[in-house]
């Protein structure tokens, strides 16, 4: 199937989110394994959103359905109105969309997302959280480190808002902090080759 050993990526962002998730995307490889995605923004854009970056993208990338296979590939977008959590089917990691009240004022909230990788996927899960106003996803970032996740923040010189990735790192959720133009590259080879540290 692919050579990343079963890893799934999580991928949270608010503020300045749309252009660094288009930039992480582009740089990964038909191949590349399953990224879950919480961009914080309105129903009516996440669809367009998704369908934008599938044309420029290698990897398919959808607004998120409930209950989908995860395949390597491919990338999930939280629909604007519900949150997006990782499940399993069997053996099988599949979507899973709720309605559940908003949280940390936000549905969809990147910390839902992340505890339900923290609790289903643990070390087989890559966290990065992007540029955004607020502390949605530090939480559950720093449940997935727990859980034995590797976790990625971009930088504050390439971030539009250094909260969310400020407010992981201060936690202590975070494992490598990088300019979104080396995010993919790091998160694949992490991805590949484990917890090695490669510099």
């Amino acid at each position: 199937m692919s050579h990343h050993s079963g890893k799934l990526i999580f991928l949270g962002a608010s503020t300045g989110g749309t252009e660094a998730i288009k930039e992480f995307l582009r740089a990964l490889p038909p191949d590349a394994p399953g990224v879950l995605i919480v961009q914080h923004m309105p129903e009516t854009f996440t669809r367009s959103f998704a369908t934008r970056l599938d044309a420029l993208c290698q990897i398919a990338v959808e607004e998120a359905s409930h209950g989908t296979p995860i395949l390597p590939g491919h990338a999930y977008i939280a629909p604007g109105h519900s949150h997006l959590m990782l499940d399993k089917a069997g053996t099988t990691y599949v979507t899973a969309l709720s309605k559940n009240p908003p949280f940390n004022r936000h549905r969809p909230s990147v910390d839902i997302l992340f505890q339900s990788a923290a609790q289903v996927a643990g070390k087989n899960a890559i966290g990065i959280i992007l540029t955004g106003m607020g502390k949605d996803g530090a939480a559950g970032m720093l449940e997935m480190k727990k859980a034995g996740a590797y976790n990625f923040a971009q930088d504050e010189h390439t971030s539009i808002v250094f909260g969310m990735p400020k407010e992981a790192i201060a936690l202590g959720a975070v494992d490598e902090i990088l300019p979104i133009q080396k995010m993919a590259h790091r998160v694949l080879l992490q991805c590949t080759n484990g917890a090695q540290a490669w510099p």
